[in-house]
């Protein structure tokens, strides 16, 4: 009954991994995949299952099922969940349980589940054919679906945990026991406190609300997964230092904007800062001076300075690009801006958390369909939410650091039952720790400590690790080769750049002075 609801409602993945404890939901679950019901996923290692999960949620922009045995397999459910909360993404976990005379009582893989993934807990007391539960196990569902962003389904088995027969699927026509809706629609409020000469900043944010944003007609700097009505260069441009002249009055901020110290420190400085968010509105510096549940209506837009940003934008791109063609071949940037021109607009990209995000937030013509495990920003499972959006969305792209892939390593493991995706993994291996080369740590006064403790090099072999997954691995030795790799993925296939960490931070500190070279003339 658990899982029927769960298709009434609109569930149409799950994933799950093999267990003892939750065999009734596993025969049910494959039940109802050979029904053609629903399409069955699975995994042997929850923390991936977990992110796969995650994928096909953003893939589908629909609440996807993961599904577990007791015990520590539901904490390694823990960091997607996480993700999903800060993401806001309707991840369902159902995890089998111990019953209650089990617990305290010294018995195997029994542990307090309430709580444990950090989310709001639906508890069934114990599942059981008796009368009046039914319903119960119906409008729990209903009242799972109807959540905003994850929700965890605890249900305690008692033995026996197999059925009589798993051949058949019950199916009496009926709709869902309980309709529920959520509101989606984008609502505007007054905005006379706004300058007219006002910045839109939007990070992490769901695409209704960033897609409006974007054409309130103020200058919009958008995070990658925006969407590409933005700035081709706005966080270059903050972060560079803007001219007196396009400093803005006010800033409104939608969504999570976290990825640039520059956007930081824009805000610090502005006067006005308005940010648009639910009852956690996004303001981690404490700057917001106004915050509503909706966007603002401007009353006023000064359109020349809106075209002088514009116009900025179009000059910094041209630097950018006479920069970058002295630079020899490979860096991040380079990969990040070849890969999203190489690749079809309508194609999903899904970017690392460490510097491939920051690479096409910097360099990268803006594009829709980009995403990101940008909740709480870790490289966590990457490979296996990729694999999660390809298998949702049909042919798709990542890009991955060296680390972050190997963080997600086991993301390669598909078992031969199992519904493959086209997916191209391209791995920027810089043997290590990117990222902290470009933070305080890198700086020169940490040389002694910098390599081993940040730089974390490996030396390991990617192509000797993809074949041990048998997937195809390609080294890729110029850009050439690169684009010659990116064609339309069939099956899943590994790309690997090697780049060097050395020049990095004089790289960065070249393209943020040509920038502000660029301004102050």
């Amino acid at each position: 009954m658990l899982v029927d609801e769960l298709i009434r409602n609109g569930v149409r993945h799950a994933v799950l991994c093999p267990g003892s404890r939750n065999a009734p939901l596993s025969f049910a679950l494959h039940a109802a995949s050979l029904a053609g019901r629903i399409n069955l996923h699975v995994r042997i290692d929850e923390r991936g299952a977990g992110f796969l999960a995650l994928g096909l949620a953003l893939g589908t922009r629909t609440p996807v099922v993961v599904s577990c045995t007791s015990g520590t397999a539901v904490a390694n459910l823990h960091p997607a969940m996480l993700e999903a909360v800060h993401s806001k993404v309707p991840l369902i976990a159902l995890t089998a349980d111990r019953p209650v005379e089990l617990h305290r009582a010294g018995a195997s893989q029994t542990v307090d589940q309430h709580g444990i993934l950090g989310v709001e807990t639906l508890h069934i007391p114990i599942a059981e054919q008796r009368e009046g539960q039914h319903p119960m196990w119906r409008s729990l569902i209903c009242r799972a679906i109807g959540r905003r962003g994850p929700v965890h389904v605890n249900v305690p088995f008692r033995e026996p945990l197999v059925p009589d027969d798993d051949s058949s699927w019950p199916d009496d026509g009926r709709e869902a026991w309980t309709r529920t809706e959520t509101a989606s629609k984008v609502s505007y409020g007054p905005a006379g406190h706004l300058s007219s000469r006002t910045v839109v900043v939007i990070g992490e944010d769901h695409p209704e609300r960033a897609s409006a944003a974007q054409h309130l007609g103020w200058p919009v700097i958008a995070a990658p997964t925006a969407g590409r009505n933005c700035l081709k260069h706005g966080t270059l441009l903050v972060n560079a230092g803007l001219p007196e002249h396009l400093e803005p009055e006010a800033v409104v901020v939608v969504g999570r904007a976290t990825l640039s110290r520059g956007i930081s420190r824009l805000l610090a400085r502005t006067p006005t800062v308005h940010v648009v968010g639910d009852e956690d509105w996004p303001d981690p510096q404490f700057n917001a001076t106004h915050a509503t549940p909706w966007l603002p209506r401007p009353e006023t837009v000064d359109h020349a300075w809106t075209e002088e940003w514009r116009a900025t934008d179009k000059a910094v791109a041209v630097a950018v690009d006479e920069l970058l063609a002295e630079e020899p071949w490979p860096t991040g940037l380079h990969v990040a801006r070849e890969l999203v021109e190489a690749i079809g607009e309508d194609a999903p990209l899904f970017v690392g958390s460490s510097n491939p995000v920051r690479d096409i937030d910097l360099v990268a013509t803006p594009r829709d369909h980009v995403f990101a495990n940008r909740g709480v920003a870790g490289i966590d499972g990457s490979v296996s939410t990729a694999v999660g959006l390809a298998l949702a969305s049909g042919p798709a792209y990542a890009l991955l650091g060296d680390l972050t892939f190997l963080h997600d390593l086991n993301g390669l493991l598909i078992g031969p039952d199992e519904e493959r995706p086209d997916l191209t993994i391209v791995v920027l291996n810089d043997d290590g720790g990117g990222i902290f080369s470009l933070l305080e740590q890198g700086s020169p006064e940490h040389e002694l400590s910098f390599e081993r403790v940040f730089g974390t090099p490996h030396h390991a072999d990617l192509a000797a690790l993809c074949a041990g997954y048998r997937i195809p691995h390609s080294l890729v030795d110029s850009a050439e080769q690169f684009r010659a790799a990116l064609a339309i993925p069939r099956g899943i296939h590994v790309v690997e750049v090697r780049a060097q960490r050395a020049g990095l931070r004089d790289l960065h500190e070249r393209l943020k002075s040509t920038v502000s070279t660029l301004l102050a003339r």
